[in-house]
């Protein structure tokens, strides 16, 4: 196609959840990447639909959680010394964004951006006949004794006004939801409206084949920058009536020459994926203590998790995938852990916890779709939803001012 209704930067789960929603409608797409589809985040997540996880990671539970984590450089928090200094306006960003009353503000906005994901979901599984690889296998949320049991009632005191279903268990009881956990987890949270995939990259390369096939063009080719004029690539520039940037944590980089400044940051994220008879895995585990979580996927067990904010330039440190493999065999004991394959990607987060969704200020038919942290698989029907109504004119489902992109 010469010039395409909407160019979208990003074949991730985000771009091309969007880029469907968007044929849907009737425009003609296209979609460019510089590695191709689920070359990036969107292949090594934990698989998770994660539309109870409404309360925003800014807040003062982890204010308080951080300073402990910071002192372990394996632990569920880390900060390399050598990038330190680089994160402190977004570090204060995110402590603003802890105050409680900011916390209530994201929380609400949050639980409709689930509540319109979730909905979106199952229509755009039906429609994509994808249906078959949704898993409604739920969350076990485990706590080591009573002290940390009882710091997490608040929690889901908020969840359950919010409507949220969930099932606290104790002692042996625990079992009947996942045997062969440590007995050091005394208590334990299943929340059942906590869905998963089979597996994030195969559902990836599924939604690029359902693009190819419905007349949307997937080209493999880097952006270099999105200015008013077009979008500038290693094979010239491109241009289309709307522009979508999906393009997760390179994304501020591209908008940059529009004079918009967005304080993205990345959370370095690791796993070691098992063979699929390393554990009897009955529903995905959280051991939100230790910042990890140890999911069933299609392609093995998945164990991974923590953050690393480190940004996009610093090498891999494939020590903190080992130290949760480490953790995990302890806490599953029987776990067998050989044969693994472990990964590093790259989560685009902002400091509020919120992703940035909404037209560039002054340049209205480029819009951006990026910043979900942990929930990029989770939101993308919903962002795919809100993006396919402001191209066409619609109105959203939700309010959306709270994602504004200029909203730092």
């Amino acid at each position: 196609m010469e010039k395409p209704d909407v160019l979208i930067i990003g074949a991730g789960v985000v771009g091309l959840s969007t880029a469907l929603a968007l044929i849907a409608r009737g425009k003609s797409v296209r979609v460019i990447d510089r590695e191709g589809p689920a070359a990036g985040a969107s292949q090594g997540n934990a698989g998770a639909f994660a539309f109870t996880d409404v309360l925003p990671l800014a807040s003062p539970r982890i204010i308080r959680q951080a300073p402990k984590w910071l002192l372990d450089p394996l632990g569920p928090l880390s900060i390399p010394p050598s990038y330190a200094l680089h994160l402190l306006p977004w570090l204060y960003r995110f402590w603003r964004a802890s105050f409680p009353a900011q916390v209530a503000a994201s929380t609400i906005t949050q639980t409709a951006m689930m509540g319109l994901s979730k909905t979106a979901l199952e229509a755009h599984l039906a429609r994509e006949g994808l249906t078959g690889m949704l898993r409604h296998e739920g969350n076990l949320q485990v706590y080591e004794g009573e002290a940390e049991f009882r710091s997490s009632l608040p929690g889901w005191a908020l969840r359950e006004k919010l409507g949220i279903a969930f099932k606290h268990v104790t002692g042996e009881e625990i079992a009947r939801f996942q045997p062969g956990l440590s007995r050091q987890f005394t208590h334990a949270t299943f929340t059942p409206g906590w869905y998963s995939i089979s597996d994030p990259k195969d559902y990836t390369l599924a939604l690029a084949d359902r693009v190819r096939e419905k007349g949307g063009e997937i080209r493999l080719t880097e952006a270099r920058a999105v200015t008013r004029a077009g979008v500038e690539t290693a094979s010239g520039l491109m241009q289309a009536d709307h522009v979508i940037v999906a393009a997760g944590a390179f994304s501020h980089r591209l908008v940059k020459p529009l004079g918009l400044s967005v304080p993205l940051e990345t959370e370095r994220g690791y796993n070691t994926t098992l063979p699929g008879d390393a554990f009897d895995i009955r529903t995905q585990i959280t051991f939100g203590g230790h910042g990890f979580v140890v999911t069933r996927l299609s392609s093995g067990i998945r164990v991974g998790g923590a953050v690393e904010l480190g940004g996009l330039e610093l090498p891999p440190n494939y020590k903190r995938s080992e130290a949760m493999l480490t953790k995990a065999a302890r806490f599953l004991p029987g776990l067998k852990t050989d044969g693994g394959r472990q990964w590093m990607g790259f989560r685009p987060s902002l400091p509020d916890s919120l992703p940035a969704i909404g037209r560039v200020p002054g340049a209205g038919n480029i819009l951006c779709a990026f910043g979900h942290g942990h929930l990029g698989l989770t939101q993308s029907a919903g962002t795919a939803a809100i993006i396919a109504d402001l191209v066409t004119g619609a109105t959203p489902g939700i309010d959306i001012t709270p994602f504004a992109p200029d909203r730092f």
